[in-house]
């Protein structure tokens, strides 16, 4: 393809980060976000498909729905401002949500597409949301991982105790620095400690490897800029536009961290269809804890809804 000439490509062997699974080699880029290099992953052709991670992850959170949906799609999975290979700007006013939703609208330009497919996961899905809400003109379709609609999450931290106690940590990262030594879950913030969710022994390396280049305080800053304070929320919806594109939800019911009440309503706050899926025993990475499920319902939506083109 000719938007692939002129762009920055790393070696797949060199990065050490592409699942050697994968039919199609993975192949890296990186495009600019009003300075911000944003980086890439990606594999596959048809359909733009761009994946968002949350936190503390980076792009090969996808791997699994990377490799099932490259048969029929072209899959984009990018790694956040701050995360691994893409820029890590300074302040907290870097990360605000303008900034974080502008990087995907910029992702899908670089790409030559004016429209994509948006999936995200915990701060990736709050990205996902916005840019349904805030850049509609950008959004096909819109699939979120363990991530309520921003009305359902302000109703549950204003009026659900689980919820406001499960956001405690997010406390602790709005207030502290990546210097204080039990600022992660009473631990402090190494590239080990952050990667020590991930379950897969053949991954955490390329976790720790990500990590070790990331910046720690642009991670915090994500809570810092964007995350609900106390006595910031009323407990009614907030006044969003509504969602135009189908919806397709995951939610892990063993999430610690995001109460499953949250997704009640969020139908009332969307112009199209909305699939959800549920699923008991898995926690907040659903992506990777129900992989083949996910990837396997992800790839039937996606295909039951591919415009004619």
């Amino acid at each position: 393809m000719s938007y692939r000439k002129g762009i920055a490509c790393l070696l797949v062997a060199a990065s050490a980060l592409a699942n050697a699974s994968f039919d199609d080699p993975v192949q890296h880029g990186f495009a600019d976000a009003s300075g911000v290099k944003i980086h890439y992953a990606e594999i596959g052709e048809g359909p733009l498909v761009v994946m968002i991670h949350g936190f503390p992850d980076f792009w090969y959170s996808w791997r699994a729905q990377m490799e099932a949906l490259a048969g029929d799609f072209r899959v984009v999975a990018i790694d956040q401002r701050g995360y691994n290979l893409s820029g890590q700007p300074e302040g907290v006013e870097a990360y605000a949500m303008r900034n974080l939703v502008a990087d995907v609208v910029a992702v899908v330009r670089h790409l030559g597409e004016e429209r994509a497919t948006i999936v995200g996961h915990d701060w990736g899905g709050a990205v996902a949301w916005q840019v349904a809400l805030n850049a509609p003109q950008v959004v096909e379709r819109l699939v979120v991982l363990n991530l309520p609609h921003p009305n359902g999450f302000a109703r549950e931290m204003a009026t659900n105790p689980q919820q406001q106690a499960n956001s405690g940590y997010a406390r602790r990262f709005q207030e502290g620095s990546p210097a204080d030594p039990d600022i992660f879950f009473g631990m402090p913030m190494t590239a080990q400690n952050l990667a020590g969710w991930v379950t897969d022994p053949e991954a955490k390396p390329h976790y720790v490897q990500a990590f070790e280049r990331s910046s720690f305080a642009g991670m915090l800053n994500f809570y810092k800029a964007n995350y609900a304070r106390p006595g910031g929320m009323g407990a009614q919806a907030i006044d969003t536009p509504r969602v135009q594109a189908p919806v397709l939800m995951f939610h892990g019911l063993a999430d610690t961290a995001l109460h499953s009440d949250g997704l009640n309503n969020t139908w009332d706050w969307l112009d199209a269809d909305l699939t959800l899926v549920t699923l008991p025993g898995a926690g907040h990475f659903v992506q990777q804890d129900a992989a083949d499920l996910v990837s396997s319902t992800m790839l039937w939506w996606l295909k039951a809804r591919i415009p004619t083109r």
